[in-house]
């Protein structure tokens, strides 16, 4: 049986082993570079979370900006209120005071008539309740304190109440200010992930966020705007530029319903202060019907708000860092369409 012995390698083939060896990791490295691009898969998250953040801002805004709405109208019906209170307090006193008087004769002239005493007793719903007394009374001085005594519990009640919800809804403005500040710190390590993308990325982000969306109908040679559409058009026009402020309804600065709700009072039409309370300031019509002037919602939420200029164009705030602008219509999913 004869015996195989095996060669050493030479140098050379040690060197051309090694060599194979690291081409192919190579080939394999590049293989799993070329299945992803470099590039593509960063700027897409990147993009998305700034998209999703945005988003998250101006339904956080939008819900400040009707917190505050709704505790303003709180406090003037708080304050109506306390008029109210104060106005039928007054009418007491006088009606306390002139019965008072009555008593007093009454006491001098030989006794004090019970139905009288009512009025300076520790508990006179107590002593309404007696039966035995309301005879003594006339039917017109028992109405009279009967529907006195309610108006005051009535509002006094009332007071209460809207007391109670304007602390509820401060609270709540608060928690949504807090909130806010939450999503402006998100917003702006956003801002700095996108400042530190390639200025070829960042433009690239940029145009998207600008673009129209296919499948719109078309709209262009639109009717000039007239009338109340015309003045609120001029008057958002004059605000391009101005930067994008949380919570601001001008002149100096405007979130999205803050520049539309501006805009229109220059016309002399009050809007209500949100985008969604917006989107019911009128008549729907038809995105194909668009005529400038119109008030455009955007999303389903109708989170975002903008002005139609014509040609397929809206004029709006669209975002911390972005001034007053003009935009395609088409620029993210269209909610509705209203003319005040």
């Amino acid at each position: 049986m004869g015996s195989h012995r095996r060669l050493a390698p030479s140098g050379f083939d040690r060197g051309a082993t090694c060599a194979l060896s690291a081409l192919s990791a190579a080939a394999a490295a590049l293989g799993a570079l070329a299945a992803v691009p470099a590039s593509a898969a960063p700027h897409e998250d990147t993009r998305a979370e700034v998209d999703r953040l945005y988003a998250e801002a101006e339904k956080a805004t939008e819900a400040y900006n009707e917190a505050g709405e709704r505790a303003d109208v709180l406090r003037e019906q708080v304050g109506a209120a306390r008029d109210a209170i104060a106005r039928q307090q007054g009418y007491i006193n006088d009606l306390r005071e002139e019965l008072g008087s009555l008593a007093g004769a009454q006491y001098r002239s030989g006794g004090l008539d019970p139905s009288l005493a009512l009025l300076f007793s520790d508990d006179p719903d107590d002593y309404l309740d007696k039966a035995s007394v309301l005879d003594r009374i006339t039917a017109h001085q028992a109405g009279e304190l009967k529907e006195l005594r309610g108006a005051v519990r009535a509002l006094a009640q009332d007071r209460t109440e809207a007391a109670r919800k304007l602390a509820d809804l401060e609270a709540s403005r608060k928690a949504v200010v807090r909130h806010k500040r939450t999503v402006e710190d998100k917003l702006a390590r956003a801002r700095r992930l996108l400042n530190s993308l390639p200025y070829a990325e960042r433009a690239a982000w940029d145009r998207a966020s600008r673009s129209g969306r296919a499948g719109l109908p078309g709209l262009f040679g639109d009717v000039p705007a007239s009338g109340r559409a015309g003045a609120a058009l001029a008057a958002a026009r004059s605000a391009l530029g101005r930067p994008y402020v949380w919570g601001a309804n001008g002149p100096s600065g405007f979130d999205c319903s803050g520049l539309v709700q501006w805009s229109y009072a220059q016309a002399g039409v009050a809007l209500p202060r949100t985008s969604q309370a917006q989107a019911h300031a009128g008549r729907r019509v038809p995105l194909s019907q668009a005529r400038p002037g119109d008030i455009v919602t955007y999303r389903s939420d109708a989170s975002h708000v903008g002005m139609y200029v014509g040609n397929g164009q809206v004029i709006h705030a669209p975002y911390p860092g972005a001034p007053v602008r003009y935009d395609p219509v088409g620029m993210m999913p269209v909610s509705s369409v209203t003319r005040p």
